[in-house]
């Protein structure tokens, strides 16, 4: 993939989220318009690091975690297709709205949808949503601004 081309599979998004292992929370986009909209999905399994301690004999993916990757799936729809991604950054400045509806547990697929709501120069307000079988997991309204990396 050249600069600015689709994001799809992991090594696209490993060219645009400057995140890593253990802290990638995405492993494949599912689809994209390139610039409102993204559905990525985060296959979450028993091996992951915080279920060590959260919680031992009950297993539950952390809120946090799962705001993260909204704003991960957030950061690749607004750099997919960025001509020059490598010299961006995006500082997320607020999260609004926030809702826990279901528990994530291993074994779940989490389908992460990302709307563009507001543009006004290098500011973006989204919201995202992230659904496992039984429905609605989480949801935010994700405020962030576009800034070059130092």
């Amino acid at each position: 993939m050249d600069s600015g081309g689709p994001v799809r599979d992991i090594r696209d998004i490993l060219k645009v989220l400057p995140q890593r292992y253990p802290f990638l929370l995405v492993d494949r986009i599912l689809e994209t318009d390139g610039s409102t909209y993204m559905v990525g999905l985060k296959n979450v399994t028993i091996n992951e690091p915080f279920f060590q301690g959260h919680f031992p004999d009950h297993p539950v993916m952390p809120g946090v975690l799962l705001v993260e990757a909204l704003a991960q799936v957030g950061v690749a729809l607004l750099l997919g297709n960025h001509p020059d991604r490598e010299s961006r950054l995006v500082y997320f400045s607020g999260i609004d709205k926030c809702r826990f509806r279901h528990p994530v547990v291993p074994g779940d697929q989490l389908r992460i949808e990302v709307n563009v709501l507001k543009q006004r120069d290098r500011y973006y307000r989204m919201k995202g949503q992230a659904f496992v079988e039984s429905g609605l997991a989480v949801e935010a309204e994700l405020s962030c601004s576009l800034v070059d990396r130092p």
